[in-house]
């Protein structure tokens, strides 16, 4: 035998009846790679870090490129014999230094904030959320320096015209592959950022990496230690960006396109290591 019911259930009887066929207007269906991309590309374009660093490091090698040649010509300096377009390197060994901030910033900063959790619950597949950040970021990077390089080239040439030429395959390594490069670097700060999960030690890192081997190397003096001396001289970042220039502090190491395929097998171990952890880890 039923119990009658009461009024408190006959008036919530129709609106569960209503609950039960109400559609929503707006389609349900799983993140993509392409929603992860459209939300990393909102994200880093509307933060002022990205226009301060990459602002920045557009002004470094303008500044210290263009500027350079002015002095060179002003003094009638001889070049004759010199890389052509070795006199942009000045400003993309600092501007790399805002790259590698970047990098770390496009995902420490989510972890610093909580906006991690947000991220990973709009979208689960960590693996996913970190390939998006890194086609975004490195595609940001690559075209940024790329051009950056080009006009830099394209004024040290028409400055210093008449003393100085440089072959396509000088011009390609100069604009391309310092673009892929310093975009490589930048992916490699992302991977380390998301590995360390904190700001300050993730750059502090990165920095240590560009920077200590060549602060290592003059002091290594015995005899013992001189393959590693020359080991930390050829492959540290600068004299691989030096390479991609024409000019190197040693007569062998990378050359050519080779220090991008270095770089490629650093980002390789660096994001591979990142998305093990990310799926191992908890937010």
């Amino acid at each position: 035998m039923t119990s009658p019911a009461t009024p408190q259930d006959r008036r919530q009887a129709p609106q569960a009846g209503l609950l039960s066929f109400y559609e929503s207007p707006i389609p349900i269906r799983p993140a993509t790679l392409g929603d992860a991309i459209a939300s990393e590309w909102t994200k880093l374009r509307s933060v002022r870090a990205t226009v301060w660093t990459l602002g920045v490091m557009v002004a470094l090698m303008l500044t210290l490129g263009v500027g350079t040649a002015l002095l060179l010509a002003a003094n009638d300096t001889n070049l004759a014999g010199e890389p052509a377009l070795a006199l942009g390197l000045f400003g993309v060994l600092l501007g790399s230094l805002c790259v590698i901030t970047l990098g770390v910033l496009t995902i420490g900063s989510e972890y610093s904030t909580g906006m991690i959790r947000t991220t990973l619950t709009a979208c689960p597949s960590r693996a996913r959320v970190l390939a998006a950040k890194a086609i975004v970021f490195f595609s940001l990077v690559f075209v940024i320096t790329t051009v950056t390089a080009t006009v830099t080239a394209v004024f040290q040439t028409v400055i210093l015209s008449g003393t100085v030429s440089a072959s396509g395959g000088a011009w390609a390594l100069a604009t391309v592959g310092v673009g892929l490069y310093i975009a490589g670097l930048g992916l490699l700060s992302l991977g380390v950022g998301a590995i360390v999960r904190h700001t300050a030690g993730a750059i502090t890192i990165m920095i240590g990496v560009v920077l200590l081997p060549l602060v290592l190397a003059p002091f290594m003096f015995a005899d013992a230690l001189r393959g590693v001396q020359r080991f930390l001289v050829e492959y540290s970042i600068p004299n691989q960006l030096s390479a991609l220039y024409g000019t190197t502090m040693t007569s062998t190491g990378p050359s050519a396109w080779e220090p991008l395929l270095v770089m490629l097998g650093l980002v390789a171990v660096a994001l591979g290591g990142a998305v093990a952890l990310l799926n191992r880890r908890d937010v």
